[in-house]
Protein backbone atom coordinates (compact mmCIF):
# COMPACT_ATOMS: atom_id res chain seq x y z
CA UNK A 1 0.00 0.00 0.00
CA UNK A 2 1.73 3.35 -0.96
CA UNK A 3 1.22 6.73 0.51
CA UNK A 4 -1.22 8.04 -1.89
CA UNK A 5 -3.27 4.78 -0.92
CA UNK A 6 -2.80 5.70 2.91
CA UNK A 7 -3.68 9.37 2.94
CA UNK A 8 -7.23 8.35 0.28
CA UNK A 9 -8.41 5.80 3.18
CA UNK A 10 -7.61 8.62 6.10
CA UNK A 11 -9.51 11.01 4.35
CA UNK A 12 -12.10 8.70 3.29
CA UNK A 13 -12.86 7.21 6.29
CA UNK A 14 -15.96 7.26 8.78
CA UNK A 15 -15.90 10.58 10.40
CA UNK A 16 -15.75 8.46 13.61
CA UNK A 17 -12.27 6.91 12.87
CA UNK A 18 -11.22 10.04 11.58
CA UNK A 19 -12.09 11.67 14.77
CA UNK A 20 -10.14 8.86 16.85
CA UNK A 21 -6.62 9.30 14.23
CA UNK A 22 -7.17 13.18 15.40
CA UNK A 23 -6.99 12.18 18.98
CA UNK A 24 -4.24 10.14 18.85
CA UNK A 25 -2.45 12.31 16.10
CA UNK A 26 -2.80 15.12 19.25
CA UNK A 27 -1.22 12.32 21.72
CA UNK A 28 1.89 11.43 19.94
CA UNK A 29 2.36 14.86 19.21
CA UNK A 30 2.02 16.13 22.94
CA UNK A 31 3.78 12.89 24.37
CA UNK A 32 7.01 13.66 21.96
CA UNK A 33 6.73 17.56 23.40
CA UNK A 34 6.80 16.18 26.80
CA UNK A 35 9.52 13.26 26.36
CA UNK A 36 11.91 16.55 24.99
CA UNK A 37 11.00 18.69 27.79
CA UNK A 38 11.53 15.79 30.11
CA UNK A 39 14.79 15.08 28.70
CA UNK A 40 16.36 18.67 28.71
CA UNK A 41 15.33 18.69 32.38
CA UNK A 42 16.61 15.55 33.86
CA UNK A 43 19.84 15.73 31.81
CA UNK A 44 20.07 19.28 33.16
CA UNK A 45 19.32 18.07 37.03
CA UNK A 46 21.84 14.98 36.90
CA UNK A 47 24.41 17.14 35.36
CA UNK A 48 23.77 19.64 37.98
CA UNK A 49 24.37 17.06 40.80
CA UNK A 50 27.61 16.20 39.86
CA UNK A 51 28.58 19.82 39.61
CA UNK A 52 27.43 20.73 42.87
CA UNK A 53 28.71 17.71 44.60
CA UNK A 54 31.97 18.11 43.50
CA UNK A 55 32.04 22.15 44.69
CA UNK A 56 30.43 21.00 47.79
CA UNK A 57 32.63 18.01 48.95
CA UNK A 58 35.39 20.24 47.74
CA UNK A 59 36.50 21.84 51.05
CA UNK A 60 35.03 25.01 49.87
CA UNK A 61 33.83 27.18 52.97
CA UNK A 62 29.96 27.04 52.99
CA UNK A 63 29.50 31.04 53.57
CA UNK A 64 31.43 31.32 50.09
CA UNK A 65 29.78 28.34 47.97
CA UNK A 66 26.12 30.52 49.60
CA UNK A 67 27.88 33.48 47.90
CA UNK A 68 28.33 32.00 44.72
CA UNK A 69 25.29 30.86 44.46
CA UNK A 70 24.01 34.30 44.92
CA UNK A 71 26.16 35.79 42.59
CA UNK A 72 24.45 33.50 39.70
CA UNK A 73 21.00 34.86 40.80
CA UNK A 74 22.12 38.47 40.39
CA UNK A 75 22.91 37.21 37.05
CA UNK A 76 19.67 35.57 36.07
CA UNK A 77 20.97 32.02 36.07
CA UNK A 78 18.61 29.40 37.48
CA UNK A 79 19.60 28.01 40.52
CA UNK A 80 18.05 24.38 40.72
CA UNK A 81 18.56 20.71 42.28
CA UNK A 82 21.34 20.20 44.94
CA UNK A 83 22.17 24.19 45.16
CA UNK A 84 18.68 25.31 45.73
CA UNK A 85 18.41 22.76 48.47
CA UNK A 86 21.86 23.88 50.04
CA UNK A 87 20.93 27.46 50.03
CA UNK A 88 17.14 27.46 50.89
CA UNK A 89 18.84 25.60 54.08
CA UNK A 90 21.87 27.74 54.71
CA UNK A 91 20.05 30.75 54.17
CA UNK A 92 17.48 29.67 56.94
CA UNK A 93 20.21 27.83 59.22
CA UNK A 94 22.15 31.18 59.31
CA UNK A 95 18.77 33.45 59.55
CA UNK A 96 17.95 31.39 62.76
CA UNK A 97 21.28 30.83 64.03
CA UNK A 98 22.46 34.84 64.54
CA UNK A 99 18.69 35.43 66.61
CA UNK A 100 19.52 35.16 70.33
CA UNK A 101 17.14 33.01 72.37
CA UNK A 102 16.58 30.21 69.89
CA UNK A 103 17.45 26.56 71.23
CA UNK A 104 19.80 24.54 68.75
CA UNK A 105 17.26 21.48 67.99
CA UNK A 106 14.73 24.45 66.49
CA UNK A 107 17.65 26.24 64.62
CA UNK A 108 17.93 22.72 63.06
CA UNK A 109 14.05 22.24 62.81
CA UNK A 110 13.45 25.36 61.07
CA UNK A 111 16.26 24.40 58.55
CA UNK A 112 15.33 20.62 57.77
CA UNK A 113 12.01 22.37 57.05
CA UNK A 114 12.99 24.72 54.29
CA UNK A 115 14.88 22.06 53.04
CA UNK A 116 11.81 19.81 53.34
CA UNK A 117 9.98 22.63 50.73
CA UNK A 118 12.74 23.45 48.09
CA UNK A 119 12.67 19.15 47.90
CA UNK A 120 8.87 19.17 47.64
CA UNK A 121 9.45 22.05 44.50
CA UNK A 122 12.44 19.81 42.85
CA UNK A 123 10.17 16.85 42.90
CA UNK A 124 7.57 18.45 41.24
CA UNK A 125 9.39 20.20 38.74
CA UNK A 126 11.03 16.53 38.17
CA UNK A 127 7.92 14.72 37.82
CA UNK A 128 6.28 16.99 36.03
CA UNK A 129 4.01 15.84 32.98
CA UNK A 130 5.49 12.19 33.65
CA UNK A 131 1.42 11.48 34.28
CA UNK A 132 0.72 12.81 31.10
CA UNK A 133 3.04 9.85 29.23
CA UNK A 134 2.00 7.51 31.68
CA UNK A 135 -1.96 7.99 30.82
CA UNK A 136 -0.45 8.38 27.06
CA UNK A 137 0.77 4.98 26.78
CA UNK A 138 -1.66 3.36 28.56
CA UNK A 139 -5.17 4.79 26.87
CA UNK A 140 -3.31 5.42 22.86
CA UNK A 141 -4.04 1.71 22.15
CA UNK A 142 -7.53 1.22 23.39
CA UNK A 143 -8.07 4.36 21.60
CA UNK A 144 -6.70 2.89 18.37
CA UNK A 145 -8.44 -0.56 18.95
CA UNK A 146 -12.28 1.66 19.27
CA UNK A 147 -11.44 3.30 15.44
CA UNK A 148 -10.45 -0.48 14.86
CA UNK A 149 -13.65 -2.22 15.87
CA UNK A 150 -15.61 1.01 14.56
CA UNK A 151 -14.14 0.89 11.20
CA UNK A 152 -14.61 -3.40 10.69
CA UNK A 153 -18.08 -2.53 12.19
CA UNK A 154 -19.09 -0.46 9.45
CA UNK A 155 -17.19 -2.66 6.58
CA UNK A 156 -19.44 -5.56 7.57
CA UNK A 157 -22.47 -3.33 7.43
CA UNK A 158 -21.95 -2.32 4.48
CA UNK A 159 -22.63 -6.16 3.48
CA UNK A 160 -26.04 -6.05 4.29
CA UNK A 161 -26.68 -3.82 0.84
CA UNK A 162 -24.42 -5.80 -1.45
CA UNK A 163 -25.97 -8.58 -3.86
CA UNK A 164 -22.99 -10.73 -3.91
CA UNK A 165 -20.79 -9.50 -0.99
CA UNK A 166 -16.73 -9.49 -2.13
CA UNK A 167 -13.68 -8.18 -0.58
CA UNK A 168 -13.26 -5.19 -2.20
CA UNK A 169 -16.56 -4.23 -0.12
CA UNK A 170 -15.00 -4.55 3.31
CA UNK A 171 -10.93 -3.58 2.53
CA UNK A 172 -11.09 0.01 2.45
CA UNK A 173 -13.24 -0.25 5.39
CA UNK A 174 -10.97 -3.04 7.31
CA UNK A 175 -7.78 -1.07 6.18
CA UNK A 176 -8.86 2.51 8.21
CA UNK A 177 -9.62 0.03 10.75
CA UNK A 178 -5.82 -0.96 11.26
CA UNK A 179 -4.74 2.19 10.38
CA UNK A 180 -6.40 3.57 13.63
CA UNK A 181 -4.44 0.38 15.70
CA UNK A 182 -1.08 1.11 14.30
CA UNK A 183 -1.28 4.88 14.98
CA UNK A 184 -2.68 3.94 18.77
CA UNK A 185 0.53 1.65 18.77
CA UNK A 186 2.59 5.01 17.18
CA UNK A 187 1.12 7.29 20.00
CA UNK A 188 1.63 4.24 22.68
CA UNK A 189 5.18 3.22 22.08
CA UNK A 190 7.32 5.86 22.47
CA UNK A 191 5.29 7.45 25.41
CA UNK A 192 5.46 3.82 27.22
CA UNK A 193 9.32 3.59 27.25
CA UNK A 194 10.04 7.41 27.69
CA UNK A 195 7.95 7.37 30.51
CA UNK A 196 9.99 3.73 32.40
CA UNK A 197 13.07 5.50 31.51
CA UNK A 198 12.86 9.03 32.90
CA UNK A 199 10.76 7.76 35.94
CA UNK A 200 14.00 5.71 36.65
CA UNK A 201 16.15 8.82 36.25
CA UNK A 202 13.79 11.09 38.28
CA UNK A 203 13.38 8.26 41.38
CA UNK A 204 17.67 8.41 40.87
CA UNK A 205 17.99 12.13 40.97
CA UNK A 206 15.63 12.56 43.74
CA UNK A 207 17.86 9.76 45.74
CA UNK A 208 20.89 11.92 45.03
CA UNK A 209 18.34 14.82 46.61
CA UNK A 210 17.69 13.30 49.82
CA UNK A 211 21.14 11.65 50.30
CA UNK A 212 22.03 15.33 50.46
CA UNK A 213 19.81 16.96 52.53
CA UNK A 214 20.78 14.08 55.04
CA UNK A 215 24.46 14.78 55.08
CA UNK A 216 23.71 18.76 54.85
CA UNK A 217 21.65 18.57 57.94
CA UNK A 218 24.31 16.59 59.41
CA UNK A 219 27.11 19.18 59.03
CA UNK A 220 24.46 21.83 60.11
CA UNK A 221 23.40 19.70 63.57
CA UNK A 222 26.63 19.93 64.36
CA UNK A 223 27.05 23.86 63.63
CA UNK A 224 23.94 24.48 65.32
CA UNK A 225 25.23 22.82 68.84
CA UNK A 226 28.51 24.56 68.91
CA UNK A 227 29.19 27.79 70.11
CA UNK A 228 27.20 30.43 68.27
CA UNK A 229 29.02 33.96 67.59
CA UNK A 230 26.32 35.59 69.75
CA UNK A 231 27.52 33.23 73.00
CA UNK A 232 31.47 34.09 72.14
CA UNK A 233 32.49 36.16 75.10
Amino acid sequence: MNEMSVWSLIINATWVVQLVMLGLLSLSVLSWVIIVQKWLTINDAESEVLVFEKRFWSGMDLSQLFREGGGKQKGATVVIGLENLFRSGFKEFTRLRQQSGIESDAIMEGTQRAMRVALAREEKVLEKHLSLLATVSSVSPYVGLFGTVWGIMNSFMSLSGQSQPSLAVVAPGIAEALIATAMGLFAAIPAVLAYNRYASKVDSVLHSYYTFVDEFSAILHRQAHSKRPAEKA
